[in-house]
């Protein structure tokens, strides 16, 4: 089992287009940084895993469920499994760090 990352040396994947991921994890947890280019989109969807993240640069327009919410830097989100969302920015780029439990299989690469 690895205990230390150093982004520099994790792949980033494109999760669409402007937006791309770059994944940790262990048995339990996931860590992944996402990094948003203006004007990108995370189209609305949902997964079973509970979802917890904070903006770290930047800020977007975060759909979760029925309520639409500007975040910013400082801003930590939490979704339950199953709940659908969506992830819209603007003129400038973002970058978030999101957790997961249990990881998710399709963020493993």
């Amino acid at each position: 089992m690895k205990y230390f990352y150093d982004v520099k040396n994790v792949e980033p994947r494109q999760l669409a287009p402007g937006v791309n991921i770059q994944t940790m994890w262990g048995e339990n947890i996931m860590m992944s940084l996402i990094d948003l280019e203006s004007h990108s989109e995370v189209p609305l969807h949902s997964h079973y895993n509970e979802q917890a993240g904070l903006v770290l640069e930047g800020e977007f327009e975060f759909t979760i469920g029925d309520e639409k919410k500007p975040v910013k830097k400082g801003e930590f989100y939490i979704i339950p499994g199953g709940v659908e969302h969506r992830v819209v920015t603007g003129d400038t780029p973002s970058r978030a760090l999101d957790i997961f439990s249990p990881p998710r299989e399709d963020f493993k690469s």
